[in-house]
């Protein structure tokens, strides 16, 4: 067991012998259907924000609502987060993430109109709900951690965010099989993209609902009131856990059980503060990155090449990622995802006109992501008690959305006003509060 799973959220969902077996046979199953619909999603995720883009300043001809328009996808992961992570509380992982996928499919079909016919209405709405496949694909990482080994929770969490970077790769390249659809439909390029996109989220959708059997949530949540029937007084950290799993209270009332949570529950509130931190300092200084280059005489290409491996950063280590939080501790690989973060700024304001540098800077700040945000996730999902399971990890994920929107919106006027060095120095300031926090969180959970 890592060190920060000191108490396990609630009693273990795998029994000895058979039944133990049985639920790692499950697991298994589990992330492979994750796995897959990760893969296919991401495809059509990974389109908005590389041919979402270009279309949002085609189809308006206008710099500011171009700016808002690119901004609709990650609003809408940021509204849907919380619904989709209730709808898995009250109707399981099966349920949640399909409708979340379809949802994303809705939305680039509605691309595919404002694509074809220059509608400005329909390209917001379509960026709008394709956000939903942001939100699927986030909360499949949570998916992972239901069923999982207590000493490999940090493992598998970071296996679905790993896969999820095919996608995230072939996602922004649809213009080129889109080329040949267009030729073969009169579609425009753009267009048939964002059909391939739709086709790929809806498959997505009916692999989980048809694969992803048992329910790997549902049958936690009856785990976990089984085996509070058999022992009243096992240790539950929160008392209304298995009614939880139970009653399925309304959403109202599990909004205000994520927040009262929150309150009293000091190492979910770290992993939460951490998330957000890392969220909020990343798409800061990345949003900005090529913008600063663009003003620097980089061209295009260089421009493309620092955010691909800026990308890598964030997700080539991830499996790594995983096993460092659970051998090592969620802190300890928090810790070191700090460090690598005050790296990667410290080259941004000291070298911000040397290119090879702004590389080497984009590639740490990734890294720095990854530790932070994997352990941290890693971390919460073991905190959180079973009454808010679901519901908390669909905040959390819409917490951290709604934070890197207001990053980049807020990065923008920031860089316009001063400088990248700036930038730097301000996102480095957002790292000592939460710094603070993980020192003494560290020292307290040694003691």
């Amino acid at each position: 067991m890592s060190r920060d799973e000191t108490a396990p959220s609630a009693p273990s969902p795998a029994p000895a012998g058979a039944a133990r077996r049985s639920d790692a046979a499950v697991q298994r199953r589990t992330m492979l259907v994750l796995a897959v619909a990760q893969v296919v999603g991401t495809i059509g995720v990974g389109i908005a924000p590389s041919i979402g883009v270009l279309l949002a300043g085609q189809v308006t001809d206008d710099e500011a609502w171009a700016g808002l328009a690119r901004t609709s996808s990650t609003l809408g992961a940021a509204l849907l987060g919380l619904p989709l992570g209730t709808l898995a509380a009250r109707r399981g992982r099966r349920v949640a993430l399909s409708t979340g996928w379809w949802i994303a499919a809705f939305g680039a079909g509605l691309l595919v109109v404002a694509a074809q016919w220059s509608e400005p209405f329909t390209l917001f709405l379509g960026l709008l709900a394709i956000g939903a496949g942001s939100a699927a694909s986030l909360q499949s990482r949570f998916a992972a951690t239901d069923l999982a080994d207590p000493k490999h929770r940090g493992r598998s969490l970071a296996l679905i965010v790993w896969v999820g970077t095919i996608g995230s790769v072939l996602g922004p390249n649809l213009g080129v099989p889109g080329e040949a659809v267009g030729r073969a439909t009169g579609l425009t390029v753009f267009a048939a993209a964002f059909l391939i996109a739709a086709v790929c989220l809806a498959l997505a959708g009916v692999l989980v609902l048809l694969l992803l059997r048992p329910d790997p949530l549902l049958r936690r949540q009856a785990a976990v009131a089984a085996a509070c029937a058999a022992d009243p007084r096992a240790p539950v950290p929160d008392d209304r856990a298995a009614s939880g799993a139970a009653e399925k209270p309304r959403r109202g009332d599990r909004v205000r059980r994520i927040f009262a949570e929150m309150r009293r529950n000091p190492t979910a509130r770290l992993a939460l503060i951490g998330i957000l931190t890392a969220q909020v300092v990343m798409v800061a200084v990345m949003t900005m990155t090529p913008v600063h280059i663009s003003h620097e005489g980089g061209s295009l290409t260089l421009v493309g090449i620092t955010i691909s491996l800026h990308v890598v950063g964030m997700y080539a280590l991830a499996p790594l990622v995983g096993i460092a939080a659970d051998r090592l501790g969620a802190r300890s690989a928090m810790g070191f995802g700090v460090v690598v973060f005050a790296a990667s700024l410290a080259i941004g304001a000291l070298r911000p006109g040397d290119m090879g540098w702004m590389m080497a800077s984009l590639i740490l700040l990734g890294v720095g992501w990854s530790f932070v945000n994997v352990a941290g996730s890693a971390l919460f999902s073991t905190a959180v008690s079973e009454s808010t399971r679901a519901a908390s990890q669909g905040g959390i994920d819409a917490l951290a959305n709604l934070c890197g929107a207001t990053a980049a919106f807020a990065a923008g006027p920031l860089l316009a006003a001063t400088s990248f060095s700036v930038l730097s120095v301000v996102s480095a300031v957002l790292l000592v509060p939460f710094t603070a926090l993980l020192i003494l969180s560290t020292k307290g959970h040694r003691s």
